[in-house]
């Protein structure tokens, strides 16, 4: 059997739909269908069910999928292990990260690490950290950025610990604080970022044992900046989700310091692939630059 069919399966059940993988793939629809045809042929039963919505798997299809795809994951890998005795020539490294680290760092890490390696190809996956760390878990992402202590059992390179600072509309008589008490959280309409995305703040505030007045629950965290600079509430973000924007939002310190512990994780070191290995050197020292250039500049 074609482990290149496998990579066909995975990519419309990734996308949902035989259209959006042929156009991806740079296949015909038809070209597509006819693969997949083929694997259901050599399998011996349905694989997809078709409908109005797009595909999705049998009940016999999630059963093979995972076997499916680990024996894509070493076949990349083997690539990789004969590409990095060539020199690391080729390679995909599979990236689950969120919008943060998205803007602010994975530019600068990508930027360094193709001028080593130009043949070394990324695909990023935008997720929460609970979304994060199930890629991770079924293999479907080679590393993942995600905030400490995580869920699942991981392998994870520590990078920074990130502060967590009260954000208040432009107008609030603490902005000029030199730091925001933590009596008012609990006094104050509170925009929580979505289950998912809420660990770190909910960290805090379990820390500090305050039950905050949610008037909104948001997934997007710009979108939190926005009402905070609109006067709908205060709320709790990481400072590397504030730095560099253009905003009118107050930023203030909590009265206890609290951090998020930010890391890049895989399944096992030992199991990943050779580029992704090595992707994982190079973050931790560009980490570390930007965190001495920062210390310098303060």
């Amino acid at each position: 059997m074609s482990i290149h069919k496998y990579e066909v399966l995975l990519k419309v059940v990734e996308l949902g739909s035989l259209t959006r993988a042929a156009e991806e793939l740079g296949f015909t629809q038809s070209g597509v269908s006819h693969i997949i045809h083929g694997l259901e042929r050599e399998f011996g039963f349905p694989l997809l069910l078709r409908d109005r919505s797009g595909v999705r798997l049998t009940t016999n299809g999630e059963r093979v999928l995972p076997p499916m795809r680990e024996t894509v994951n070493w076949n990349e890998q083997l690539k990789q292990v004969v590409s990095s005795i060539h020199g690391l020539t080729s390679g995909v490294i599979r990236i689950g990260t969120f919008t943060s680290v998205s803007v602010h760092w994975l530019p600068g890490m990508i930027k360094d690490f193709q001028r080593d390696y130009p043949g070394i190809s990324f695909r990023l996956v935008e997720g929460d950290y609970e979304q994060i760390e199930d890629w991770l878990a079924a293999g479907e992402i080679d590393c993942g950025f995600m905030t400490l202590p995580a869920r699942g059992s991981f392998e994870i390179v520590p990078l920074r610990q990130d502060r967590m600072l009260v954000i208040v509309p432009p107008d609030h008589p603490l902005r000029q604080a030199a730091h925001f008490p933590l009596e008012r959280i609990g006094e104050e309409a509170f925009i929580m970022p979505r289950e998912g995305s809420d660990y770190d703040v909910r960290r805090v505030l379990e820390h500090t044992g305050i039950t905050p007045d949610v008037h909104f629950v948001l997934g997007d965290d710009y979108a939190i900046i926005a009402m905070v600079e609109n006067g709908l509430g205060i709320s709790i973000l990481p400072e590397l989700v504030l730095q560099g924007r253009d905003h009118n939002a107050g930023m203030l310190e909590l009265e206890q310091p609290a951090f998020r512990s930010l890391g890049l994780a895989v399944q096992s070191m030992s199991k990943a692939s050779p580029a992704t290995r090595r992707f994982l050197q190079y973050v931790e020292h560009w980490v570390q630059s930007t965190n001495k250039e920062s210390r310098n500049e303060s």
